[in-house]
């Protein structure tokens, strides 16, 4: 029978060349999924990795879609490493949103531009406020921190379905559930003309700068990585379990509310109930994919919102249901855990030796 024996000491250089490998098997399923439902494999693999490349406005696409991706995985890269398992971005994504619009909506034509800075605070405090929830019911009750932060993103979906049709409901929006445009001064600031590239893009890189000094350079974030390592050797050093817990949370409910509030404030403009776009979710893949370091990160998102776009497009021009660039991205996910197995074990035909 087939057995898995683990190595003793795994290739440092496979562990990260891995996530390129699982790209390429991933291609490799694809050209034999679309293949399989009768449509060009080169033209279904130019929807994903050329389309969404091809000028100046489609790159602009791509930074818009890798924002959030990007700032979402950067907070939940610090809970993986702390072993605390945020799984519910997704939620705190959708409440930073909802706080962001809630002090948008409060903005008229007078109103500064330095309204913006509040509408992203608002967002940073709400992801915060959402994610604290977790940290409180697993410090006090012991709850399971995947079931609690999981089950919370639902019941932001419902608050912000309930907003929508009701108290934020824009009264001349011609019965749409939606909020009424935001002022110009709550928006964020494009960089370029012609193109819906933000300012969220320089903000999110400098994130990702901050977050690798916070966690190689300083002893803050030594001590959250000791702790999600080696627990007891944490315990050992006088590291506090408590603190690593909340800081973690904290900061991964701070992005992910953060990410909101650009997403509210810049290409939506408003809050709608299609803000939940699943990139909470989506993240999970960008963090493992880029292997929980920024610069990773910072690819592995690029490579996430091209497989938006392509899910898109083949919608569009192939006649694809749009969940195809789900199906990407859970094949990108099972193929880099097929590599990561065999890179962590090998195997046997009999008995594990």
């Amino acid at each position: 029978m087939l057995a898995l024996e683990p190595r003793a000491q795994p290739s440092r250089f496979w562990t990260w060349v891995s996530p390129a490998l699982a790209l390429l098997l991933t291609l490799m399923l694809g050209v034999l999924l679309f293949a399989a439902l009768g449509k060009d494999p080169l033209r279904g693999l130019q929807m994903f990795f050329w389309e969404p490349i091809r000028s100046g406005y489609a790159l602009g696409e791509v930074t818009i879609k890798a924002t959030p991706l990007l700032l979402i995985a950067l907070g939940l890269a610090v809970c993986f490493r702390s072993n605390v398992w945020n799984i519910g971005a997704e939620g705190q994504f959708v409440m930073g949103a909802i706080c962001a619009a809630g002090v948008a909506l409060t903005a008229d034509k007078a109103s500064g531009s330095w309204m913006v800075l509040l509408v992203l605070l608002a967002g940073v405090l709400g992801g915060m406020f959402w994610a604290s929830i977790t940290a409180a019911l697993r410090e006090r009750f012991h709850a399971n921190e995947i079931l609690v932060s999981l089950m919370l993103v639902y019941v932001a979906i419902q608050l912000l379905g309930f907003l929508v049709h009701g108290p934020w409901k824009d009264p001349a929006g011609y019965n749409f559930p939606q909020s009424r445009t935001f002022e110009a001064a709550t928006q964020i600031p494009r960089l370029m003309a012609g193109s819906r590239m933000n300012l969220g893009l320089p903000l999110v890189l400098a994130c990702a700068v901050l977050l690798w000094v916070f966690l190689f350079r300083l002893r803050a974030g030594f001590a959250l990585q000791v702790g999600g390592l080696a627990p007891a050797a944490s315990r050992y050093a006088g590291f506090s379990s408590r603190q690593a817990l909340w800081t973690s949370l904290l900061i991964s409910g701070a992005t992910a509310g953060l990410a909101g509030a650009l997403e509210v404030a810049g290409p939506i403009g408003q809050l709608t109930p299609y803000v939940p776009a699943g990139y909470g979710f989506a993240a999970i893949i960008v963090a493992f994919v880029g292997r929980l370091h920024p610069a990773g990160m910072v690819l592995s998102a690029i490579l996430m919102s091209m497989f938006y776009i392509g899910g898109e497009l083949a919608q569009s021009r192939l006649g694809l249901p749009k969940s195809i660039s789900g199906v990407f991205q859970g094949l990108l996910l099972f193929c880099l855990l097929l590599c990561d197995t065999l890179i962590n074990y090998r195997l046997w035909l009999g008995r594990v030796r």
